[in-house]
């Protein structure tokens, strides 16, 4: 199958039937609350136009064509990765008590926490028998590669947590805590593909490596955006990582760059109660002021160069292999 829309619309409508026939099978309850969290309807079921930027599907589809394989042969991997994704977010959203998500309120504040929690959870399942039901051995390794990706994320969101209550919190723990919650998907969204056609093993390595770093690009301009990210682009309020006071990668390089700056951040941030937006703005200021901006802007161009070199070497299509940096550069060079 030859992909002839630009890639991530093609991967939203290659996925999409499949997304929706998995979800279909779960019950009413918990159907209704993926189907809103997907963007199909709105909070009445009423279908309406579904959004995102497919940006893990468009990974597994790609992964599929690194191997040279028929598209199609991938597609329960894209869908299960996609699922995956959308546990996370559903049960991030209730403990970081999220009220937004893509522009609209989050699952949890329209059917409730638990309900929320509850799909999560129907969700990962789901996953894990889309993958098992394909019936086949790069399946079943597929299936062992998204447990292990999940274990690892879950261990990053418990750092997450743990971040909240401690002020000793170094940078490597915070990129330590990025890679597991947020680069050990990616990078299964970047191998699976070709795990799932049972493609060569050492390309499945070379895609895992780059999506690795790629998340963790993805990561710090996700990071920058909850700072100094616009409203229409993050779809949250300005600030809004120093409104819950997250230990976020820019912030954490701010605490512990021994300036003046970062001292009186750190000050700033343990003041009980909430934060006026005059304390918003000087927090961000102070960021900035003590190179947390700086340094997470150039860890992520940093990032990016090891991201391409992970494929300088590896046995892929150049069509497929410019695709890879393209999508690369895009999520970490989103406007902030």
């Amino acid at each position: 199958m030859t992909l002839t829309l630009p890639p991530a619309e093609a991967a939203r409508e290659l996925v999409e039937p499949v997304l929706r026939e998995a979800v279909g099978r779960l019950d009413p309850h918990s159907a209704r609350v993926a189907r809103y969290h997907f963007g199909w309807t709105d909070e009445d079921g009423r279908p309406r136009a579904a959004g995102g930027k497919a940006l893990r599907p468009t990974l597994v589809v790609l992964s599929a064509r690194a191997a040279g394989a028929d598209v199609e042969r991938c597609l329960p991997a894209a869908a299960a990765v996609e699922l995956v994704h959308a546990f996370s977010l559903l049960h991030d959203d209730v403990m970081d008590d999220d009220p937004v998500r893509r522009h609209r309120p989050a699952a949890w504040t329209v059917f409730g926490r638990a309900q929320a929690i509850l799909c999560g959870n129907a969700l990962l399942v789901l996953a894990g028998e889309l993958l098992l039901e394909q019936g086949t051995s790069g399946y079943v390794a597929a299936a062992r590669a998204l447990d292990q990706a999940t274990l690892s994320l879950i261990a990053g969101q418990a750092l997450d947590l743990e971040f909240q209550d401690r002020d000793d919190v170094t940078r490597e723990e915070c990129v330590l805590m990025s890679r597991h919650k947020t680069a050990s998907l990616l990078a299964c969204a970047c191998s699976i593909g070709v795990t799932a056609v049972q493609g060569p093993v050492p390309l499945a390595a070379c895609l895992a490596a780059f999506g690795i770093e790629a998340g963790l690009a993805f990561q710090l301009a996700d990071d920058l955006l909850g700072i100094w990210g616009k409203s229409e682009v993050t779809g949250k309020p300005v600030l809004s990582d120093l409104r819950t006071r997250k230990k976020s990668l820019p912030v954490v390089a701010a605490l512990t760059g021994r300036t003046q700056a970062g001292d009186r951040l750190a000050e700033l941030l343990a003041r009980p109660g909430p934060l006026t937006e005059t304390d918003l703005h000087d927090a961000a200021h102070l960021v900035e002021q003590a190179g947390g901006r700086t340094w997470a802007e150039s860890e992520a161009e940093r990032r990016l160069d090891a991201a391409a070199r992970c494929l300088a070497d590896a046995d892929l299509p150049a069509d497929v292999r410019t695709e890879f940096l393209t999508i690369a550069r895009f999520i970490a060079s989103r406007d902030h």
